[in-house]
């Protein structure tokens, strides 16, 4: 595929990974570095229980953002945007327009805390900085290409991660 301006383009990536593919890619990454560095996973009760408790926080956004797309009858499938039947704005949405991948960071985020090693850091921000560019930015321009001034207001008032 190539961009406007004729040259090679990473498009080839976009939308090819689900996003809950990536999180499990990384977090298995993290944890063989955990364990072929010999890291500590909860060193303390305190990061076990703000780890457990960001997974928690995590699997409720989720799951709050799951029923909603399933109340509106729309695509879950983040492979095809563009089959989006609604703009889907209410609940969780009203927050972040990505409530799903939000909770996938989350949880990459949960497990960094309960790892004593400043290393696991980089899963995160990889996570982060892959679906913001090979699946939310794809998104964002099929879901403006079919809902058009919605989307923008929308986009506007609404933040892209919290």
């Amino acid at each position: 595929m190539r961009c406007l301006n004729n040259q090679p383009s990473v498009r080839v990536l976009e939308t090819k990974i689900p996003a809950p593919i990536v999180a499990v890619l990384v977090g298995a990454a993290m944890k063989l570095y955990a364990m072929t560095s010999g890291i500590a996973i909860d060193p303390t009760p305190l990061r076990m229980y703000v780890g457990l408790a960001f997974a928690q926080a995590s699997g409720l956004l989720a799951l709050a953002a799951l029923l909603t797309l399933r109340r509106a009858r729309t695509t879950i499938n983040p492979l095809d945007p563009g089959r989006a039947s609604q703009l889907v704005t209410a609940g969780v949405f009203r927050f972040s327009r990505n409530p799903v991948y939000l909770s996938l960071l989350w949880l990459l985020l949960a497990y960094a805390i309960r790892l004593q090693s400043a290393a696991v850091w980089l899963g995160p921000v990889f996570f982060f900085l892959y679906v913001s560019r090979f699946q939310i930015q794809p998104e964002e321009r099929a879901l403006q290409a079919k809902f058009g001034e919605a989307y923008e207001q929308y986009r506007k008032r609404t933040r892209r991660w919290l």
